[in-house]
């Protein structure tokens, strides 16, 4: 979301003769870090939060409009090691993060800041030791559909508001014992595990998560190859999966009630039955 500043609705600082203001950016991650940055050449404390100081952090051109286009804009800056770093951008640990670019007057920090854009970042790409990255507004989300398509299958995850299911008793600890590309071997076999998820919880891979696309025994095949090689064995969290078929639902959670999909739909292939076949 792009905020137009009016400058009659500007605080005084930023309708000074001599303007202090600073360019900030809080970032919070999926897994919940967060960290902030600013342009001014000084760290700065603002809402309890240090903001860094990043010189080489910039935003390109931002243009105010009143359309419900989806608001995009490019933000480019330096890998710090202490902040992003290399390392983590490649692992995907910054991708879709939450984002707000602010101003703020440097010379007193704790005043009200005036937001300027709020979203998620997109596509990050890494130019040798720079990167720049994609910042969608929130109007992306009015490119979503209004209403679900039909469908045989659940349209729900497990364990989101709409299917209900508690995942506390279908969520287990385990260790890697071995990985071989996109299979890891655990120290014990965990219960349907086809279609559930993988979370490392340490290590160089804690806080990153894959998706199970099936299971033999101790043995799990990932969606992808973990972006580290653990060096000894380390603890996951491994959630149950569904593989979204109605007599799963029923048989396995008895949840058909709250199933949703249209298992019983004809498909488009009645339409090409033949009269009599």
């Amino acid at each position: 979301m792009v905020t137009p500043v009016s400058l009659n609705a500007a605080p005084g600082w930023l309708r000074a003769e001599l303007v202090t203001l600073a360019w900030c950016w809080r970032l919070s991650r999926r897994d919940g870090v967060v960290i902030g940055l600013t342009s001014h050449d000084r760290d700065l404390l603002i809402g309890g939060l240090p903001y860094r100081a990043a010189p080489g952090m910039k935003p390109s051109a931002i243009e105010t409009r009143d359309s419900l286009d989806t608001a995009t804009m490019d933000i480019e800056g330096a890998i710090a090691s202490d902040a992003i770093s290399t390392r983590d951008l490649d692992a995907g640990r910054w991708d879709g993060a939450e984002l707000e670019l602010f101003l703020t007057d440097w010379t007193a920090a704790e005043a009200a800041p005036v937001t300027i854009a709020r979203g998620s970042l997109g596509t990050i790409e890494r130019r040798g030791a720079s990167f720049a990255a994609e910042m969608k507004g929130v109007t992306q989300w009015l490119d979503r559909p209004v209403c679900p398509a039909t469908s045989p299958s659940c349209r729900a995850t497990l364990g989101d508001r709409a299917c209900r299911v508690d995942r506390t008793p279908l969520t287990h600890i385990r260790r890697v014992m071995a990985v071989e590309g996109r299979v890891v071997t655990l120290d014990a076999a965990a219960p349907h595990m086809a279609f559930g998820d993988l979370l490392w919880i340490e290590g160089a891979n804690c806080g990153l998560a894959s998706p199970v696309i099936a299971a033999d025994g101790g043995e799990l095949h990932l969606a992808e190859a973990p972006a580290f090689l653990p060096t000894a064995p380390v603890r996951v969290r491994l959630t149950e999966g569904c593989d979204k078929q109605l007599a799963t639902c029923r048989d396995r959670f008895a949840n058909a009630v709250n199933f949703r999909g249209e298992a019983h739909l004809p498909g488009n292939d009645l339409l090409t039955r033949y009269p009599g076949g």
